[in-house]
């Protein structure tokens, strides 16, 4: 059946074909080496540098769908993505596209498109025997791969090493990034993991025993079926039987492959024929899931003669004055693909780069422009606040919950309901009310050894008399935990009525709970970050009582890991982290905290290659907006532990990715800050409010 171009139609006006809206750039990556495909040759490798909104998913999918109509058989296209989702997508649309250029019904789907891993897991199983493996090998999920690890862990009394050797879920994050990057163990450990580098000979034991446990058993781990795919590919017969399987192979999100990847399709497609790789080097932003960079950077060189790289550069989403300043940013990055991104959406609003007074100020200022944005007629969910870390967003949260401004949050828990958090408010809470036997039993389980029936006993003695440092006195707790209990009994006493300043309170809490979040959590640090913030936040409350208060208007009903949208209302506003926000697009987006320390992070500044992934974070966040957008630096920080030198807080400077050079890019205003009250006085007058709830229900 004939390709249909073009038609006319009954009035003589031109009827586009599927392909004739494509923009130029779009056209050429769609129709590169189709002549060879004519005559029978496999087209030579191609690299599409697809810009942010460039259109990426439309060219890569009208690609298989060209490749399809000029006669390759969909039976042998493979098509690789990162997400399932992505693979029904472009499957469904380039069916609809065949369908529309052959003018037929569409056709049966692409049979080899799926992520790299599950397209692993279906070759693997089709030459089990010849690999050694048994055909019904059974595929762990991440949970249960962590279960195992556990149990290795336990057989080899690796927990009972006198030092805090790490759970299992940090045991096989470190397993899974060593496999994938193709890195020495200690490299690893000193540039992820350094807290656990003194384990270095241990880990490496329990890896050992954990590859025997699973070969035992039959059973392959997620990084397994990237591992023993890679490891056929080395086998001639097998990898010569896996490359006779395809004629065309296209490579989706290309920046985001790891090592072990690339090394899978370089030896699937050794001369690049029919090789097809879509991505965006200033888009590559998961080096901490071990991809890396270096591969599309280094995709034309890796054939010879050299990939033909296409760039699509006309941008689709956002206004020229947002695209001019990201440009600008990335424009600055040491090694990258030359493009500039440009849209036919003029616009006249440059993005603001404002500097605030501190975080409560730049809290302030978000809630009153995504108010003003909303009466305006953006809805809330089409507006975003972005931040480089989950912490960040703790005070914002704080402020949206005071103001019952509705939001979701992705790429983390919402701030208060961290479990970590919510120890720390426990503590508090149980000092406000000592009868609050929620907030206690909370408390007490954080102890080592008291387990809910020990805290129901130390609740009974506690109950006696109404003060918790004299209850756990005399409860005093099982023999191993006696210390634990009499300092938690010292803290109680200081937090008593009198005893100590709301001031100084969070602080304290904050220490007796340091060695306890060390011993619970193997991710200390970042969950530090969140205690620190939380202590900031609670110095802008005049007492323990108002700051419980507020922040107990957060619904747990809404919160979640990765929570979804909010029940109780039908708009809400998203809180995201950068790296969770790829892909997504709003009308208006604020960047939170774009200041050294934040962006980059201070935990990425140890070489330049993550110097320059925190640039392309940044690259990544503003080009997520389509009309507005909102660059804050705030100018203090409160940080704990400057406390000794001064007030707590500290001077933080623009980011670096900000140099004066590029500023004009940017509206640059300056606004104070201060907290806003905003609360009503309350009434005099008592009721009983008890007698009345319980007389609700006679």
């Amino acid at each position: 059946m004939a390709y249909r171009a073009g038609t006319m139609s009954e009035a003589s006006s031109p009827t586009p074909g599927p392909f004739d809206t494509l923009n130029p750039a779009q056209r050429a990556a769609v129709d590169h080496g189709i002549d060879d495909l004519r005559q029978g040759h496999r087209p030579g490798p191609l690299l599409v540098v697809a810009g942010a909104g460039s259109g990426k998913t439309r060219t890569l999918t009208a690609r298989v769908a060209s490749l399809i109509v000029h006669g390759a058989d969909p039976r042998r296209v493979l098509l690789l993505t990162f997400t399932r989702r992505a693979a029904r997508e472009m499957t469904r649309r380039a069916q609809a596209l065949v369908a529309e250029a052959l003018d037929t019904e569409p056709a049966a789907g692409l049979p080899w498109s799926g992520t790299f891993h599950a397209v692993g897991q279906r070759l693997l199983r089709l030459h089990a025997h010849e690999l050694g493996l048994a055909p019904e090998f059974t595929v762990l999920d991440r949970p249960d791969a962590e279960d195992l690890v556990d149990i290795v862990r336990t057989e080899l009394d690796f927990a009972n090493t006198g030092r805090r050797f790490p759970r299992k879920a940090s045991c096989l994050a470190i397993y899974s990034h060593t496999v994938n990057a193709r890195t020495a163990l200690e490299d690893v450990l000193q540039r992820q993991f350094p807290q656990y580098l003194d384990f270095h000979d241990e880990l490496r034991q329990l890896f050992a025993a954990y590859v025997e446990a699973k070969q035992a058993r039959d059973l392959l781990d997620y990084d397994d079926l990237l591992l023993y795919w890679a490891e056929a590919m080395r086998a001639p017969e097998v990898a010569g039987s896996m490359r006779a399987r395809f004629d065309h192979v296209l490579v989706d999100e290309y920046q985001d492959t790891n090592a072990i990847q690339e090394d899978i399709l370089l030896r699937l497609v050794p001369d690049g024929t029919g090789l097809v790789a879509v991505g965006d080097d200033a888009q590559s932003i998961y080096g901490f899931r071990a991809a890396t960079v270096e591969n599309i950077l280094n995709f034309p060189a890796r054939f010879s003669p050299a990939a033909h790289v296409v760039r699509l550069e006309e941008n689709y989403r956002s206004t020229q004055p947002i695209l001019a300043a990201a440009n600008a940013v990335i424009g600055c990055a040491s090694r990258r693909y030359a493009k500039e991104l440009y849209s036919r959406r003029v616009g006249a609003q440059k993005p603001l780069l404002i500097t605030l007074e501190d975080e409560q100020a730049q809290a302030q200022h978000v809630v009153r422009e995504v108010l003003a944005r909303r009466e305006e007629g953006i809805d809330l969910k089409r507006q975003a606040v972005l931040v480089r870390a989950g912490w960040h967003s703790g005070t914002l949260e704080v402020e949206l919950t005071r103001r019952a401004i509705p939001f979701v949050k992705y790429g983390g828990l919402r701030f208060l309901e961290a479990a970590h958090v919510k120890d720390v408010i426990a503590l508090l809470r149980w000092a406000e009310n000592p009868r609050d036997a929620v907030a206690a039993f909370r408390a007490l389980q954080i102890l080592p050894g008291i387990g809910p029936r020990h805290a129901r006993r130390a609740l009974a003695e506690i109950d006696r008399d109404g003060r918790p440092g004299d209850g756990l006195r005399r409860f005093g707790g099982p023999r191993a935990a006696h210390d634990d209990v009499a300092a938690l009994a010292v803290l109680m006493d200081a937090l008593g009525p009198g005893r100590t300043a709301w001031s100084g309170q969070p602080r304290m809490v904050r220490a007796w709970y340091a060695p306890h979040l060390q011993r619970m959590h193997d991710n200390a640090p970042v969950r530090e970050r969140d205690l620190e913030q939380l202590e900031q936040i609670a110095q802008t409350y005049p007492g323990r009582g108002r700051f419980l208060a507020e922040v107990a208007l957060d619904p747990p009903e809404t919160a979640g890991d990765e929570a979804g949208a909010p029940l109780i209302d039908d708009d809400y506003l998203v809180i995201s982290t950068i790296h969770s926000a790829k892909g997504q697009e709003y009308d208006a987006v604020y960047i939170l905290n774009v200041v050294d320390g934040c962006i980059p992070s201070d935990m990425a500044t140890g070489s330049d290659a993550e110097i320059e992934e925190e640039r392309r974070l940044l690259y990544v966040a503003m080009t997520r907006a389509r009309d507005r957008l909102h660059l804050l630096v705030p100018h203090r920080f409160f940080r704990t532990h400057q406390r000794r030198h001064g007030d707590g807080f500290v001077t933080a400077v623009p980011s670096r990715f900000l140099p004066a050079p590029i500023l004009d890019c940017f509206e640059r205003q300056a606004e104070g800050g201060a907290p806003d009250d905003g609360a009503a006085a309350a009434g005099t007058a008592r009721v009983d409010l008890k007698r009345s709830m319980r007389d609700m229900w006679r």
